[in-house]
C-alpha cells in the first residue's frame, strides 16, 4: 500500500504531459511560462518537464553494490509527503546508534526525487561511507504546488523524523529510526533548491525551539539563493539571470518582496542569527552563477550574532552541483569525503 502510493504520487508529479501534434490546437501552443531546462507551462494547464526522473526500487535487504539498505515510507498521506530511508547493511557496532541525516534533493523546486537513480545513488554513497542513517525527503513540486508548500512539506518531514527522538517522547513508530538513529547527532543537507529548502528548514527549527528539532549541523551544496540586486559573476551572465528570475516567479509567484524575501535571499533576513544548527558546511562551484550567493550567505552569518562554526569551499572550474551530475569525477569524490567527514568524521568507514 505504502509503496504503491509513493510510486503513484511520484509518477503524477514527474510525468511529461505532451501536447498534441495538432498545430490547430491554439491553446496547447500558447505557452504561459517556459523556464528551460526545468519546466514549460501552457495556458491550457499542460505542463512539460524537461528533466523527468526515473524511479528505482528500494533495497530493504541491502544493495550488494552499495552495501546500503533502503525503504520507502509515507510521512503524511494527505499531503503526499514521503521519504526514502537509507541504512548501512552492515553496522560494525550495532549497539552504537548512528548520526541522522535529513536530505532535501535539488531540481529547481520543479523536478527531482529521492526515489530516482541520481539521488538514491548519491544518498547511498553518503550512508555507505559515513556510516549514518539518512532520510531523503520527497516534497511536493512546483508549478503544481507553489511555495511555500515545499517548505511546509520539508518541515512536516523533519518533524516526523524527530518524532522518534527522546525529546519528543519516542512517539514515532518507524523501526529503523527507533533502533539506529542518534538524535544527538542530527544533520540536514541539500543541493541547489534542496539547499535552499534545507536552510529554511533549519531556520524554522531555530525560530521554533519548542518543536524539539535540535540539529548539530547543516550542509549546503550550491544552494539556490537569489536576490534583486546583481552581485559577482551574475553581472556577466544575463541569460542565466533571466532564467533564475523566471524560475522564482514560477515557483513562488506571490512571495512578498519578490527576490529579496528572506526565504530566497537570506542575506536580508533579520533573524539569520537564529539558524538552528551548531555548525555549517557550504560549498560552491566556481563556474556556477549561484557561487557568489554562497559567499554572501556565509559572510552574512559570520557578521551576524550566530555563534556556530563554518566550513566553506569553492571548487574551481566546476559547474552547478557538479558532484550530483558527475559523481565519479575526482572533485566529486573529494567533496563526498568532505560531506562524510562533516556528518560523521569520527565514525566514517
Amino acid at each position: 500500500m505504502a509503496k504503491t502510493l509513493i510510486l503513484t504520487t511520484f509518477l503524477l508529479l514527474t510525468r511529461i504531459i505532451s501536447c498534441s501534434a495538432d498545430f490547430d490546437n491554439v491553446d496547447c501552443l500558447d505557452i504561459l511560462q517556459d523556464v528551460f531546462p526545468f519546466v514549460r507551462v501552457y495556458r491550457n494547464g499542460t505542463i512539460v518537464r524537461y528533466l523527468p526522473e526515473d524511479f528505482v526500487e528500494p533495497s530493504p535487504d541491502g544493495d550488494p553494490k552499495t552495501g546500503v539498505r533502503s525503504k520507502d515510507v509515507i510521512i503524511d498521506e494527505a499531503r503526499n509527503v514521503s521519504a526514502r530511508i537509507f541504512l548501512p547493511a552492515d553496522i560494525p557496532q550495532p549497539w552504537k546508534k548512528l548520526p541522522v541525516l535529513i536530505y532535501y534533493h535539488g531540481g529547481g523546486f520543479t523536478t527531482g526525487s529521492p526515489f530516482s537513480t541520481t539521488y538514491t545513488n548519491y544518498v547511498s554513497s553518503i550512508v555507505a561511507k559515513g556510516n549514518v542513517i539518512a532520510v531523503s525527503v520527497s516534497y511536493r513540486l512546483a508549478p503544481e504546488f507553489k511555495q511555500p508548500i515545499g517548505y511546509e512539506d520539508a518541515w512536516i518531514a523533519i518533524k516526523w523524523v524527530f518524532s522518534h527522538a527522546p525529546s519528543n517522547g519516542w512517539k514515532g513508530t518507524e523501526p529503523w529510526l527507533q533502533n539506529y538513529a542518534d538524535f544527538g547527532r542530527a544533520f540536514v543537507g541539500g543541493d541547489s533548491a534542496g539547499g535552499n529548502i534545507a536552510h529554511n528548514t533549519v531556520m524554522h527549527a531555530g525560530l521554533e525551539k519548542e518543536s524539539g528539532v535540535v540539529l548539530e549541523g547543516l550542509f549546503l551544496n550550491c544552494p539556490n539563493f537569489w536576490g534583486s540586486t546583481r552581485i559577482g559573476r551574475e553581472e556577466g551572465m544575463p541569460d542565466d539571470v533571466v532564467m533564475r528570475n523566471n524560475l522564482w516567479l514560477l515557483v513562488y509567484p506571490n512571495v512578498p518582496a519578490t527576490f529579496d524575501y528572506p526565504a530566497i535571499n537570506p542575506s536580508l533576513d533579520p533573524n539569520i542569527h537564529s539558524l538552528g544548527a551548531k555548525k555549517l558546511f557550504v560549498y560552491v562551484a566556481g563556474e556556477d552563477i549561484l557561487r557568489d550567493r554562497g559567499y554572501l550567505y556565509v559572510d552574512t552569518l559570520k557578521e551576524s550574532l550566530w555563534n556556530g562554526s563554518i566550513k566553506f569551499f569553492e571548487v574551481e572550474g566546476e559547474g552547478h552541483v557538479f558532484d550530483i551530475t558527475n559523481p565519479d569525477s575526482d572533485k566529486a569524490r573529494k567533496m563526498l569525503e568532505e560531506v562524510v567527514s562533516f556528518v560523521n568524521g569520527g565514525n566514517a568507514i
